[in-house]
């Protein structure tokens, strides 16, 4: 069977890309590759089949549909984000069009094809490398991820285009979904959390949306994209958005092997994909300049363009509808890409660190209202990190310590927090000139609350290092992490569940204080 062959062969070489720190997705475009180089070399017949081409078509769809649940106005209607993609996509295609019409002697529409699909970033890599350093929430991790989404939308309309389809009458039906969001609001509350769940999605994603655009004579990627944007406001849209992840995986696995499976590349393949991957550090420097432009400094910039410099997926879509002959050759380019791009941002700190004397003598004398320094007043206790246990802190504290101030790394959480009426503002613990912008003449205690171990490390160092002499506690789920934070500076570091369980049985003993009965027989099970 032709499907126990691709599944071995593409976990095998995606387990083995993943080993060396690389996105499996690269071992999935060797897989079919090789199993290309097989059916070649060997009598087996190794084709791409009706249904590989309907997987890899699904996995297409549902990439559209995660990426419009994630489709928030606030997180692009921003100038650094909407300016920086355009300008970014516009001054590509200018250069990349003339050199590849002029390098390979390609027709002007075919050049510009290939640049456009060349100026895009992968959504897959950025998203998977910003979210497992926890950055997704971080300043430069929303501008990357608001660029990834406006050249998402940019990518649809040129596949839109390309695919040449007329729209029927009926498509006029499109410009009444709005009305619909109430019942898939209703619908998404009464799905709740296991497989109904993922139904909802895939019947959204792949009928409503895929088929049903289809049937009217539009782009069913569009619907997939509409009707996950329709939902992007509900406040369990990410929930649904984890819930298909692995689905979404799998069937892009069928993307991938279809590319490799189509045929090898030949010596011009491997030429045009070594010719794109000398031209990919100047795809991060425009990024970083034009960053710089919209008034962010020299690390957000040099964070967020990094995230970036690579190629995408999504050129590999674009081309398999508008230059499917193309398709081999830019697989090759986007593996180079991510071969190149994700060992740099795993070090991205470190880099800056080492460059960050000559980088940030390009920042302007303005800076970006999201970056400026930080001042704490006559504030006494500050609590970094304001999700579930840093609120419970702040909320317990407020009622003895009116001079109290919460910091959080997501603007949109402290925005909340300040409707709330709780003196919560932006920062991000994890940067280093928010650090040297900091004033805290008055705090005496800092309680670490953030979510990882990472930023909880460095806020202790940093604050030692300042010359803070108060008290610095933190809470963590694993012993050898406490050691570490205390190591780092903290006077104390309590591990999560061993004081919610101390918690737990105070407030038993509070509401059970004439049941002796309970300690007895705790005391004679001992």
């Amino acid at each position: 069977m032709p499907e126990a062959i691709w599944i071995s062969f593409a976990f095998g070489l995606g387990l083995l890309v993943k080993a060396v720190g690389l996105p499996p997705l690269v071992g999935y475009l060797a897989a079919g590759f090789v199993l290309s180089g097989l059916s070649a070399a060997t009598d087996i017949t190794i084709e791409a089949t009706d249904a590989l081409d309907h997987i890899a078509h699904l996995g297409v769809l549902l990439l559209l549909f995660t990426v419009g649940l994630k489709l928030k106005l606030r997180s692009i209607v921003s100038p650094e984000v909407i300016g920086g993609s355009l300008l970014h996509f516009a001054i590509t295609c200018a250069i990349f069009t003339p050199g590849i019409y002029l390098l390979l002697e390609l027709p002007w529409k075919t050049a510009l094809m290939l640049a456009i699909a060349l100026s895009f970033s992968s959504t897959v890599l950025a998203a998977k490398v910003l979210e497992t350093k926890r950055e997704l929430r971080a300043f430069h991790g929303r501008v990357a991820i608001g660029i990834l989404i406006m050249q998402d939308l940019i990518a649809l309309v040129v596949m839109s285009l390309a695919a040449g389809q007329t729209p029927s009458q009926w498509a006029l039906i499109v410009f009444g979904l709005p009305l619909l969001r109430p019942v898939l609001f209703r619908l998404l509350d009464a799905s709740g959390h296991d497989e109904l769940l993922v139904l909802l999605g895939l019947l959204l994603a792949l009928v409503l949306g895929g088929l049903g655009f289809e049937s009217v004579g539009l782009s069913s990627e569009l619907g997939a994209l509409v009707f996950g944007a329709m939902l992007a406001n509900h406040p369990r849209s990410q929930e649904l958005s984890k819930s298909l992840w692995s689905v979404k995986e799998v069937f892009l696995v069928g993307f991938f092997l279809q590319i490799g499976i189509g045929g090898l590349p030949d010596g011009d393949a491997l030429l045009f994909a070594v010719i794109a991957g000398l031209m990919l550090p100047l795809k991060g420097i425009l990024f970083f300049f034009l960053l710089l432009l919209f008034r962010l400094r020299a690390r957000s910039g040099f964070l967020s363009s990094l995230a970036l410099t690579n190629y995408s997926e999504f050129g590999l879509i674009v081309a398999s509808i508008a230059l499917p002959e193309w398709l081999v050759p830019l697989a090759i380019s986007v593996s180079l890409s991510f071969l190149f791009s994700a060992p740099l941002n795993r070090f991205s700190h470190t880099l800056f660190e080492r460059f960050a004397h000559g980088l940030s003598r390009f920042e302007g004398s303005k800076h970006h209202p999201d970056e400026q320094p930080l001042s704490l007043g006559d504030t006494r206790v500050m609590i970094m990190g304001m999700g579930r246990t840093g609120t419970a802190a702040y909320d317990w504290l407020s009622e003895e310590q009116p001079k109290l101030m919460g910091l959080d790394s997501d603007p949109a959480k402290a925005t909340q927090h300040q409707k709330q009426g709780r003196n919560v503002v932006f920062a991000d613990a994890e940067d280093a000139s928010f650090w040297n912008g900091l004033h805290m003449p008055a705090v005496e205690s800092v309680i670490l609350a953030m979510g990882d171990i990472e930023g909880k490390l460095i806020a202790a160092r940093m604050l030692r290092k300042m010359g803070f002499k108060g008290f610095i506690v933190a809470h963590t789920m694993y012993e050898d992490e406490a050691r570490q934070i205390r190591e780092a500076g903290a006077d104390e570091a309590y591990l999560t569940m061993s004081e919610t369980g101390v918690a737990l049985a105070s407030h038993l003993m509070d509401e059970t204080p004439a049941k002796p009965s309970l300690l007895l027989g705790k005391s004679e099970k001992a």
